[in-house]
């Protein structure tokens, strides 16, 4: 038997999924000896596995088919078969599939034994699923796991594993596919398979991430990064995943970063091109037009190269995109975008419609000097183009165009009308999304839309028609799989398909593969228009369940009931803050009425609010003897909260203006805030002092709240976190007041316990050292003693509890994402049955905190579970705790820091 680098014919192909650069080498020595055709055909064999692993898909096909023919020239149908079911594969792999099935059924024909037909159905299984042929597929590899563990062959077995696994996530069976992919990757490490090994790392990945669970899908992919580092192998759709992953994740800055490093390694030139795009998507997305102008035209020129039309069409929109955001005189963009748009309207793009309307929108910019008449034109040709079969967030971009055209003829009724399509098209996008923030970053689609609707009905004059589009969008930015604004009360349908709905979250779970799947093809070849096909069904599916969950609710969030509103409210009354064209205005929502009153400029209350949140923040690091600041505080403490005083009229006059004098005298006070402005520390207002003050995501999620009947009255959890101090101490009083309450302290906090707690509890209160994460609001965290619980975890329960309190530093912040949507510790607690929230905007003054605490537990043991009731126990905490401290400034601002959510 010919040898080389120590390895015979049989070893190479072994080889090849352990060392691949050495397989190569070794199976071009061995050609390199003239062998028999025998060992020529699997010298050949080898070379092609690493050259279609390395992406150089059209050299491997060259090598399978010589192959093939040394096999039949050998006399072998074993050894022919095994190399058609590569040739199969690979040509699946370049887009060809049918020609790719051809040959392995024709693999299949030639083989009888169970063991080599085990493994074609292993191959024929894998392209079936491409091809979007699932019940065929996952019934190929059924029968592939039986025969290759009859036949004892472990790698084999491992691989039918790992493809059916893949099959199981196509179709949103994603606890089987993970239980696959486990298996499979149990059974590689037996064979040495290091490379194969790492393929079920990033596989596992998939499902983590169509599951929902970005950290551990960040954990799968980190773990399968190394791998290939170590086997020196290249893989671009790695880079790729991790990208997506990470955007979902709201962090930018890192995919953009990760696909940079990709693009410096050793990668095929098509998969370059891809990543060069992916590039300058992700810097658009990072807020860098200058990066992602340069990426783009480098990816353009490579399509271009490559004679790949629908790509080089793609990367010249998201060029344009760049360039107009990058402050590019939109005149001399119009040209090139309405060649782009018509381009990609005869590609039958998904982006059809966005370009379109970006042609439309940069004419509409262009002022006089393009008239109207032509960027109507170009309006309708979006609206047109978004009435194809398209997903819901492109048609939700004719929509756009529709209200921009409304606006442009001054036509408001029919402008109010497109908003309303166009809300109820994002409302059905966002239900297909999984994660808080994918749906979250999808609402940014609707901010225009939003903005249009409250300019017009600014304009009309009319204080309830401005409430209620505010609320409707409101309703569409706070849309989740618990429910609409916050709160779903015990026994209604949500919006969305329950949680617990296997079925619901199967289809989600495929829709995210499929698309992740759809993302990565060829376009205009098999696999993509079966995978847009496939996409396209199961979005209605999802549209299907969830009109069957919510009867009569149509393709639009339930109407806004101002009236409803204005009779829960009593004496009390709602500001509704409003920002229109950058100006506040407030909706003074009480008495029977609405009224509409003009505030500050929001960017100037922005200001100001980190302004006093930096105050309280530099007071609390500080000290509490006001007489020996300690650390960055240059003053004393009763100068600083003078001056924090002083920042608390400015905040009232930019923030309420007129609305200050129309608060009433009695009842609850509820504010509702935009998004950016949900950080204000309400209690420093001068007219707010006394008040109780609760701050609602939405009029109609506060109106839900209050329906909500209490539950888990009889438990109460009590955590405490690692590394306290007073706060450690500040429980151990609590459990003392409190009979029966959940203690988790001591290093008993671990995540799964204080979940496992708090489910369902009626009150909570956890002590930990919050961390809030500005850069990705959703790993916003909490320190338990094994580590961060983050917002990804909270999501995960199946009831939050009735309240919570959490004394933490800025456990209540929340980061504006997407269009007007809020991301953080409370914005994942409120969808899934949390009716109150105490939390902290600043970093609090742990020793100051502490009486605080005390004195909110035992204003709410006295007052009940009533609505309302935790807003007023926290006022009335905060002067306890300040008569209690004789006005020690570091209490009151202590006090200042927190707010009450919720209801």
């Amino acid at each position: 038997m010919t040898r080389t680098h120590d390895k015979t014919a049989e070893e190479l192909i072994s080889l090849t999924g352990v060392s691949p650069r050495e397989a190569l080498a070794a199976a071009r020595s061995l050609l390199a000896t003239g062998p028999g055709p025998r060992d020529a055909s699997i010298a050949h064999q080898a070379a092609a596995i690493v050259l279609r692993d390395f992406g150089d898909v059209r050299a491997a096909i060259r090598e399978f088919r010589l192959a093939a023919r040394l096999a039949r020239a050998a006399a072998e149908p074993d050894r022919e078969a095994d190399v058609l079911t590569s040739l199969g594969t690979a040509l699946v792999m370049s887009g060809r599939t049918g020609a790719g099935l051809v040959a392995l059924d024709q693999a299949l024909a030639r083989v009888a034994s169970g063991a080599a037909r085990g493994r074609i159905l292993v191959r024929r299984g894998g392209s079936l699923h491409i091809a979007g042929r699932y019940d065929e597929a996952r019934a190929d590899l059924r029968k592939a796991i039986t025969l290759t563990r009859r036949s004892g062959e472990v790698l084999w077995e491992a691989r039918a594993r790992t493809a059916a696994a893949l099959a199981d996530l196509a179709v949103g069976a994603t606890a089987r596919a993970e239980a696959g992919f486990l298996a499979a990757e149990s059974l590689f490490a037996g064979t040495g398979q290091r490379l194969e090994i790492a393929y079920a790392r990033q596989n596992r990945a998939l499902v983590a991430f169509a599951s929902g669970d970005l950290p551990a899908a960040l954990r799968h992919l980190d773990d399968a990064a190394g791998r290939y580092a170590e086997l020196g192998v290249a893989v671009p759709d790695a880079a790729l995943d991790r990208c997506a992953v990470l955007l979902a994740a709201g962090l930018p800055a890192d995919a953009l970063a990760g696909v940079e490093a990709a693009l410096a390694g050793r990668i095929t030139a098509t998969k370059r091109a891809e990543l060069m795009l992916a590039a300058a998507r992700t810097a658009l997305a990072a807020g860098r037009p200058g990066q992602a102008a340069e990426r783009a035209v480098m990816s353009r020129s490579m399509f271009a190269t490559q004679q790949r039309e629908w790509w080089r069409t793609h990367a010249t929109l998201v060029l344009l995109q760049a360039r107009l955001a990058a402050g590019r005189p939109p005149g001399r963009l119009l040209a090139e975008a309405i060649r782009t748009a018509g381009r990609l309207d005869e590609l039958r793009s998904d982006e059809a419609p966005d370009a379109w309307l970006l042609a439309g929108r940069i004419a509409l910019a262009a002022g006089p000097r393009i008239p109207a008449a032509e960027a109507s034109r170009l309006l309708a040709c979006a609206a047109r183009a978004a009435r194809r079969r398209v997903p819901a967030f492109a048609r939700a971009a004719g929509s756009l165009a529709a209200a921009l055209q409304a606006e442009q003829a001054g036509d408001r009724r029919r402008l109010l009308a497109a908003c309303g399509r166009g809300f109820g098209l994002l409302e059905e996008h966002l239900g297909t999304l999984g994660a808080a923030e994918l749906r979250a970053h999808a609402t940014a689609h609707g901010a225009e839309l939003a903005g249009l609707a409250q300019r017009a009905a600014l304009r009309s004059g009319r204080p309830r028609l401005l409430l209620e589009w505010s609320e409707r969008w409101r309703a569409v930015t706070f849309a989740a799989p618990g429910g609409i604004g916050g709160v779903v009360p015990p026994g209604t349908s949500s919006a969305l398909p329950p949680p617990g709905d296997p079925a619901a979250r199967a289809e989600l779970a495929a829709l995210r593969d499929v698309t992740a799947r759809l993302e990565r093809a060829e376009p205009g070849g098999f696999p993509a228009t079966v995978l847009h096909r496939e996409r396209l069904r199961l979005e209605a599916a999802v549209r299907r369940r969830t009109l069957r969950s919510a009867p009569g609710r149509g393709g639009a969030a339930a109407r806004f009931d101002a009236g409803d509103l204005l009779d829960q409210l009593g004496p009390g009354r709602l500001l509704e803050l409003v920002v229109a064209d950058g100006d506040l205005h407030v909706l003074v929502c009480g008495d029977g009425r609405i009224r509409r009153l003009a505030a500050g400029a929001a960017a100037e209350a922005a200001r100001e609010v980190d302004f006093a949140r930096f105050g309280l923040s530099r007071i609390a690091r500080g000290g509490l003897d006001p007489k020996t600041p300690q650390g960055p505080v240059t003053e004393p403490a009763e100068q600083a909260l003078a001056a924090l005083a002083v920042a608390g009229r400015r905040l009232e006059a930019l923030l309420l203006g007129a609305a200050r004098d129309q608060l009433g005298d009695d009842g609850p006070l509820v504010i509702v805030p935009p998004g950016r402005l949900n950080a204000v520390p309400w209690g420093l207002l001068p007219s707010l002092a006394g008040r109780a003050v609760t701050v609602a995501p939405s009029g109609r999620a506060w109106c839900r709240a209050r329906s909500t009947g209490p539950f888990g009255l009889d438990k109460t959890v009590l955590v405490a976190g690692p590394g306290l101090g007073a706060a450690s101490t500040e429980v151990r009083t609590l459990a003392g007041q409190y009979q029966r309450a959940v203690v988790l302290a001591d290093g008993s906090a671990t995540t799964a316990r204080v979940l496992a707690a708090i489910d369902g509890a009626g009150l909570a209160h956890i002590a930990a050292h919050g961390t809030f994460r500005a850069d990705s609001p959703m790993f916003s965290s909490l320190r338990l003693d094994d580590g961060p619980m983050t917002a990804h975890d909270v999501e995960r329960l199946r009831r939050a509890p009735f309240r919570l309190i959490l004394p933490s530093c800025e456990s209540g912040l929340l980061a504006p994402a997407g269009a007007d949507e809020l991301l953080g510790l409370a914005s994942a607690l409120l969808p899934l049955g949390t009716a109150g929230i105490v939390a902290s905007v600043a970093q609090v003054n742990d020793r100051a905190a502490a009486p605080l605490m005390l004195a909110l537990h035992r204003r709410l043991r006295s007052a009940g579970p009533g609505p309302g009731t935790l807003a007023a126990a926290l006022r009335d905490a905060r002067a306890d705790a300040c008569h209690a401290a004789a006005g020690d400034p570091v209490v009151t601002a202590a006090g200042w820091s927190f707010i009450a959510l919720g209801a």
